[in-house]
């Protein structure tokens, strides 16, 4: 998971930074910084799958390359496709 997927995810769910602490169990800073980062992030496992689960909760679902989605949503191509 990177910064654009958790930043574009709470969004998507329609949750605010202070949201997805509060439902993932995470200090509103690491949220913060977490949203800011650009690409890969650096956060303890246990972190980041508190933080995939909360956004999971709302229907959020995080795809790996080739798979297709459920549901309505979006999804960003990777690069040169």
């Amino acid at each position: 998971m990177n910064g654009e997927q958790i930043r574009a995810a709470r969004v998507l769910a329609g949750m605010t930074a202070q949201d997805l602490a509060e439902s993932a169990g995470v200090s509103y800073p690491t949220v913060q910084r977490l949203d800011a980062t650009r690409g890969p992030i650096s956060a303890r496992h246990d972190t980041v799958e508190a933080i995939r689960k909360a956004l999971e909760s709302r229907g959020i679902q995080f795809l790996e390359n080739g798979q297709v989605p459920a549901g309505r949503g979006v999804a960003l191509k990777g690069e040169g496709e």
